[in-house]
């Protein structure tokens, strides 16, 4: 009994037109998720960036270390000693106020969506060595956010509400009362929000802690979206033991109402909140807002619902005028990076346009006067990082091919540029808040991340946090990657190519095309990655990849190309890529597949409904029509349904069923919140229609994710074994 159990937990056997085919998950789960990432080394600096901190390996210390000589300098917390009527056991995870005095810690979460949870926070005072419950009232909390002076903590509770305790006097303010699931949310994004402007709160303090400025999102007009939760087996809900039960919220799918946000401001002292009001009357988003050094100008950028144009606002607070201070404008959408990574700094902004058709870096002051560019050239650059106090500043860009990143340092008085990072492969940094350190973590597709705590003043080594010497002995002997390019349609399109480690250039190998193709991505880089692919290489299969027209790094010509008619260029790219690789000798031509995941899985649909010859296509968590995805990002790229009806039609594969030509294969969770099931159901009910059949495994309760309990391992066994069977490996 005992060596059949360790045979069944070792493979996974399909049995299909009279074959069995196996796969061996236990090998195949070294190489994905959680098993194929590199250790990190980043540092949790403390304000005044001499220190660092971080969590001990039982959770129970928060430890402080000097960073230059990385000598430990004192215990901030230790769980067993703190005193206070509540103990904890450990920590999950913590935050350090802006003036280091105070840490927020919490042990016990639950998930919300893929990126919020709540959680029952906890506020440590250093001096005192306290430890109390943030909220007695409200036990579980949400993006709690501490004053500047460390004396309030400002946090949205489960009924949506707003409350802050005063730490002083250990009381609790409610700063808003009409706070109600799935209708109004306070000082936290909704759904679409998270997950397509990346934000997880949306409150700010003033810099004089006087006020707070919140959003308030209004779904109550959104359409609800449900999906039934099952007991399942990974995290089992016993609640839904004898009948599934639903998660319900709000879900705008392209072309219906959003959320109506508003802005308002809380003063501490009276207890008064305002309404802001702007003059434009078309302003359907607000994607951040964040406070100048002067408590009397917040800093709010606002997008209309086609999303072409921004616009930056300087808003007093208390007064509440309001006043334009620059705009950006696009004939297609906004890069999302020129709202999300906007650097506020004490003497104005550093902002991303791509004015000149490619992005660069721009200052300008809170008053919106231009103070120049900061980088110029045929390139896109992809991070800020900082301004020292004299004037140097840092940032990433593919300067040297979209595949690489580059750190480059810039001293305008000496009149010098320096690239502070090799020439090829994967550099980016993290920097200490007094700018004196920087931690610079550098990989390529053949070297696993090094993190190097680095000096400013020279840009030299202090000391290797991590060289990951473990992992490059783990996969030593994986099959590498080759970068090459290709030209269809006058593009040289970047490309790699995994080969297995006993490749024989005479023989024909089938072949596995892996994409992603979404706007402004990139699958080809030059950066450590080990996943499926490696493994698939070990059992005989090519794989290849290549980053079409829409995908990011090469420019916004290259990349909008796409803007109102999503699928139509990627596929030409992708099927010319098809047409490539059967060219090759050692290829054969009758035996490659096609895979995606997400925008990858709508892309897999449109390339195998495309007429072209692919032996066999995996979709997982695809999109397979637009009008079923949220608004912010559908209409990004394609506007309304309303206002592109023909643009929505041509670029659904729900529309193309009768055109596919090969095997298929769906994966979903059925609790994706983000791409749901149904969008493969309804494309299965196509198929039905047309007296036609995919191969199709559903993950109970699972997310756009797929993760715990092994399953990631379990989608690409899957997906092995019907490459395996329909590849005629």
């Amino acid at each position: 009994m005992k060596i059949l159990a360790i045979f069944a937990a070792l493979l996974f056997s399909a049995i299909s037109a009279g074959a069995t085919t196996q796969v061996n998950i236990s090998e195949l789960s070294q190489y994905v998720y959680p098993n194929n990432y590199a250790a990190s080394a980043s540092l949790n600096f403390m304000p005044d960036g001499t220190t660092y901190v971080t969590l001990s390996a039982d959770g129970k210390k928060i430890e402080q270390y000097d960073v230059a000589s990385g000598k430990h300098v004192g215990t901030l917390l230790d769980v067993t000693s703190t005193r206070g009527e509540r103990k904890l056991e450990s920590i999950k995870s913590f935050t350090v106020s802006t003036d280091g005095t105070k840490i927020l810690v919490f042990e016990k979460s639950e998930q919300i969506y893929r990126r919020t949870f709540r959680a029952e926070y906890f506020i440590f005072d250093i001096k005192r060595n306290t430890l109390k419950p943030l909220s007695t009232a409200h036990p579980m909390q949400q993006s709690p956010v501490i004053s500047p002076n460390s004396r309030m903590v400002a946090f949205m509770a489960e009924d949506n509400n707003i409350y802050i305790h005063k730490l002083d006097y250990g009381t609790e303010v409610a700063v808003t009362t009409d706070g109600k699931v799935n209708e109004i949310i306070n000082g936290v994004p909704d759904w679409t929000y998270e997950e397509e402007f990346s934000t997880s709160r949306s409150m700010e303090w003033a810099p004089d802690n006087s006020m707070l400025c919140y959003l308030k999102y209004d779904e109550s007009k959104v359409p609800a979206f449900s999906f039934a939760m099952y007991e399942g087996a990974c995290d089992p809900q016993t609640q839904y033991a004898l009948y599934p039960g639903n998660f319900t919220y709000k879900y705008p799918v392209a072309g219906e109402p959003n959320s109506q946000v508003t802005l308002h401001s809380y003063d501490v002292d009276t207890r008064k909140t305002k309404d802001i009001a702007f003059p434009a009357d078309d302003i359907e988003y607000i994607p951040r807002i964040h406070f100048s050094p002067s408590a009397e100008k917040l800093i709010v950028l606002t997008l209309n619902r086609e999303q072409n144009r921004l616009d930056f606002y300087a808003v007093n607070p208390r007064s509440t005028v309001v006043k334009q201070i620059h705009q950006e404008k696009s004939n297609t959408w906004i890069r999302p990076e020129v709202y999300q990574s906007v650097a506020y700094e004490t003497n104005g902004m550093v902002i991303f346009s791509d004015r000149t058709g490619w992005s660069h870096l721009y200052r300008m002051d809170y008053n919106g006067n231009s103070l120049g560019a900061l980088t110029e050239g045929e390139f896109d650059v992809t991070a800020y990082y900082c301004t020292l106090a004299d004037g140097t500043y840092y940032y990433q860009s593919a300067k040297n091919g979209a595949i690489n990143r580059v750190i480059t340092k810039v001293n305008p008085k000496k009149k010098k540029t320096t690239d502070i990072s090799p020439s090829e492969g994967w550099a980016s940094a993290s920097f200490s808040p007094n700018g004196a350190h920087y931690v610079m973590n550098y990989s390529s597709a053949q070297t696993a991340p090094v993190y190097t705590l680095m000096a400013s003043a020279k840009d030299a080594s202090v000391r290797i946090l991590e060289d990951n010497a473990a992992t490059n002995a783990k996969f030593a002997n994986a099959a590498k990657k080759e970068f090459f390019t290709f030209n269809t349609a006058g593009n040289d399109l970047n490309c790699w190519i995994v080969k297995p480690r006993d490749f024989d250039e005479s023989k024909r190998y089938p072949v596995v095309i892996y994409q992603y193709s979404g706007p402004g991505s990139q699958e080809v880089t030059n950066r450590w990655s080990i996943d499926w692919m490696q493994y698939f290489a070990e059992q005989g299969y090519i794989v290849a990849c290549t980053d079409g027209r829409g995908t990011g790094a090469r420019g916004r010509d290259f990349e909008q190309c796409v803007y109102k008619n999503l699928g139509y260029y990627e596929t030409k790219d992708q099927v010319a890529f098809l047409e490539y690789l059967q060219g090759l000798p050692y290829v054969d031509a009758q035996r490659v597949g096609i895979f995606g995941w997400s925008f990858g899985g709508y892309e897999t649909l449109m390339a195998a409904s495309s007429g072209a010859s692919y032996a066999a296509a995996v979709a997982v968590a695809a999109v397979t029509s637009w009008r079923f995805y949220d608004t912010i990002y559908a209409e990004r790229y394609m506007d309304t349904p309303q206002a592109n009806p023909e643009g929505y039609e041509n670029s659904a594969p729900l529309s193309r069923v009768d055109k596919l030509t090969c095997p298929l294969l769906l994966m979903s969770g059925t609790a994706d919140d983000n791409v749901h099931m149904s969008n493969s159901i309804e494309y299965v009910a196509e198929m039905i229609n047309l007296n036609r059949w995919p191969e199709m495994l559903l993950f109970p309760n699972m997310n756009h994710s797929i993760y715990g309990c092994n399953t990631r391992a379990v989608v690409y066994a899957r997906m092995l074994d019907f490459f395996n069977r329909n590849l005629g490996k």
